[in-house]
């Protein structure tokens, strides 16, 4: 994948599939280094699956035996000077958690790409799950909950709506503001 808001939308469609209702998606650029974080309550991994599931031929999928979006992850962190992990559970505390960190400042990091249209795409699919966004940066913050959203908008008004989906991309490319910060 050329850029990182892939990646997300692609682990994030996984959660929506393993059955997650809630899905936290986190950008932190500190220090040169970028984590990302990835979060979810479904129906988690078992540890013989997580030891394998950087392997492309591990998949759950049905219609192809490869999966690579975690392997595509994988790599491109270790390629930016990073790692990535991966806690899964499937008891009573089901849910997944993938992290992964880059440096910012190494030749072979991916760029982050359209984030925002990664997150209208992952509510318009999905706009029966919960998702939280969150992007800090040095310059300030950035923060999205449909759970929020929907409180606001009431049930008259879709998440998927055209115009909702549009204010979501406008709000998300918004530049950070000095007034964040203070």
């Amino acid at each position: 994948m050329e850029e990182l808001s892939l990646n997300i939308l692609d682990v994030a469609m996984n959660s929506v599939a393993a059955g997650a209702a809630n899905i936290d998606i986190s950008l932190v650029e500190e220090q040169g280094i970028l984590t990302l974080t990835i979060t979810d309550d479904g129906k988690g991994m078992s540890e013989e699956f997580v030891k394998n599931v950087t392997n492309p031929f591990t998949t759950t999928r049905k219609t192809r035996k490869v999966g690579l979006g975690l392997p595509f992850l994988k790599l491109a962190a270790e390629q930016a000077g990073g790692e990535m992990t991966i806690v899964s559970d499937t008891g009573a505390n089901h849910g997944t958690t993938v992290k992964a960190t880059f440096d910012t400042t190494n030749i072979d990091c991916l760029p982050l790409g359209d984030i925002a249209f990664t997150m209208s795409t992952l509510i318009q699919g999905s706009p029966d799950r919960d998702f939280t966004f969150l992007h800090r940066t040095d310059a300030g913050e950035k923060y999205l909950s449909t759970k929020e959203m929907r409180q606001i908008l009431g049930d008259d008004v879709p998440l998927n709506e055209p115009s909702v989906l549009m204010w979501i991309r406008d709000t998300i490319n918004e530049p950070f503001s000095e007034a964040e910060n203070e």
